[in-house]
């Protein structure tokens, strides 16, 4: 069991995520925005963060980099629905420890939540 943050401007996505993990046992909380993002994960540290790519105000590869500076050790997860490897790249440069490509669904988020938890290289 982990304890899961969950960042994606849309609610369906959110809700959708929250109750995939929530269901596999792990603790999650949910944001809508990478500014609160990284109020909450300041407060309260999370063993994995589900971050989408693609949002308004701040994007996820920002709020990913704003992680990372304030834990270096941050484990987060990207998830959208842009399929372009040039995207993936970015975000494992960027330090994501693992990518899920949107619709997601149970089994591909628990596996990259096990692999991201395990240390195991996407």
């Amino acid at each position: 069991m982990a304890k899961i943050l969950v960042v994606d401007d849309s609610n369906l996505s959110r809700k959708t995520s929250r109750r995939m993990l929530e269901a596999a046992g792990h603790i999650v909380a949910d944001v809508a925005d990478g500014f609160t993002a990284i109020e909450r994960y300041s407060l309260d540290r999370f063993d994995v963060v589900l971050l989408d790519v693609t949002m308004s105000e701040m994007d996820g590869l920002e709020v990913l980099r704003q992680l990372r500076i304030i834990d270096p050790s941050a484990c987060v997860v990207m998830a959208t629905a842009d399929v372009q490897s040039s995207t993936r790249e970015l975000a494992l440069a960027a330090g994501a420890v693992g990518f899920v490509t949107k619709p997601l669904t149970g089994s591909v988020v628990q596996t990259a939540v096990i692999a991201a938890l395990n240390g195991v290289a996407p």
